[in-house]
């Protein structure tokens, strides 16, 4: 016998927005002398605080500003503002496993409008 789980929803976050959220889960655990932060929780923590650069509202606004572009889907739009690259080899890394690859005046682009962000 075998248990499949089924996905019911899927939202896109940025890191930004993600430390928002784990910030409140980790104030409400805070208030609870008898729940302990597991291990996983964390890490997710640590690394959200650590990698977050932006507000959440600013991350919010550069995956907009990306998914303007027609070669910018929302997932590599949500990877993008999550990295900030700052170069066009650190930009084509996330095309990577693309089948396609953008052009130098596409990268410009995309990085004009990373570097208004960051």
């Amino acid at each position: 016998m075998t248990i499949f789980k089924e996905i019911v929803d899927e939202e896109y976050l940025t890191v930004s927005e993600t430390k928002e959220l784990l910030a409140d889960i980790e104030t409400e655990r805070a208030m609870d002398e008898e729940r302990e932060l597991r291990y996983e929780l964390a890490r997710a923590i640590e690394h959200a605080n650590r990698f977050a650069v932006l507000e959440p509202e600013e991350s919010r606004q550069l995956v907009e500003d990306l998914q303007e572009l027609e070669y910018v889907d929302e997932p590599t739009a949500y990877k993008i503002t999550d990295l900030l690259p700052r170069n066009r080899d650190e930009l084509r890394s996330v095309y990577a496993q693309q089948r396609y690859s953008l052009s130098g005046d596409e990268l410009d682009e995309i990085l004009d409008i990373v570097a208004q962000y960051a």
